[in-house]
């Protein structure tokens, strides 16, 4: 528009004899000219206000009814970004429309970089394609402990791309969906029980029979650890400097860690009060005389 109005005043300038701009009908033109640009940035504006408050109106009324339908928060999760990333390229279409640009146009461009923007963005379609994969399949869930691709951490959310995890020490780890689709993963809160292994060492001497016997009154006493599959107390092996009991016991899932820790403690005190030792390396000298 600008351009058309400076090309009319010189076509003006080049037909007059005195070579005369008319200074006043182009200030009229550029008058009329910003004010319909200006029309134009304030619709704009107007229609990005009012179409991120429906677009939160959307989301929350998206989101009521997908907990009233008891959806998985994973489910929940993924659907809502979805749908986020969705009404944002309308809004986005909408405002480019309104500020002139032509959307055919526009539309062709986007169609005729298609295949380019396709292969830059083939990770993050096998990211969105993993996505689907994990919600289907359902591997893990929100709130599950997982390991897999170098990282381990409660599942907080289940994006359209990512999967983040919260980590033990507070950390957000950002997992790409595709990776987590297409390699191992372990799930530490799949199934209800696990078992938990120690490794006693004791010193060569001490009475097996006594030991086991202790360890036996130590299990009986935590109600935590399940009876049933039985525990396991064995002699694991002898060692170079000590003699190796392996215990194995089962429990909830929720109170596997809890189990560990406090076994090992308990373990410890019981077996300086049973005047048990434990086996440390040492290194005996002997001298030879002349």
């Amino acid at each position: 528009m600008l351009l058309t109005l400076l090309n009319a005043a010189l076509l003006s300038a080049s037909s007059s004899s005195k070579f005369k701009v008319d200074w006043d009908s182009l200030f009229e033109r550029l008058t009329d000219w910003s004010i319909e640009i200006g029309k134009s940035i304030l619709g704009a504006i107007l229609i990005y206000i009012i179409g991120r408050f429906i677009i939160k109106q959307i989301n929350r009324l998206v989101s009521k009814i997908l907990e009233k339908r008891k959806f998985e928060i994973s489910v929940q999760t993924f659907l809502k970004s979805l749908l986020s990333l969705l009404l944002n390229l309308i809004l986005a279409f909408a405002i480019i429309a309104k500020l002139g640009v032509e959307t055919t146009s526009f539309a062709a461009i986007l169609a005729s970089a298609g295949v380019a923007i396709g292969m830059a963005l083939s990770g993050n379609l096998s990211n969105f394609a993993g996505g689907l994969i994990i919600l289907v399949f359902k591997p893990f869930k929100v709130g599950d402990y997982i390991d897999g691709q170098n990282a381990s951490g409660t599942v907080k959310e289940i994006q359209i791309f990512h999967t983040i995890l919260s980590t033990v020490d507070n950390k957000i780890i950002y997992v790409p969906n595709g990776s987590l689709s297409s390699n191992a993963i372990v799930n530490y809160s799949k199934q209800e029980t696990r078992r938990a292994e120690w490794v006693f060492g004791v010193e060569y001497g001490e009475d097996f029979e006594r030991v086991k016997a202790v360890l036996e009154r130590i299990i009986a006493a935590d109600e935590r650890i399940l009876q049933t599959p039985a525990p396991f107390i064995g002699l694991s092996s002898l060692s170079a400097s000590s003699v190796d009991v392996k215990v194995r016991v089962w429990t909830k899932s929720s109170d596997y860690w809890d189990v560990v820790f406090d076994m090992n403690r308990v373990v410890y005190e019981t077996f300086n009060k049973e005047g048990i030792g434990f086996p440390f390396p040492q290194l005996t000298v002997h001298q030879a005389n002349d």
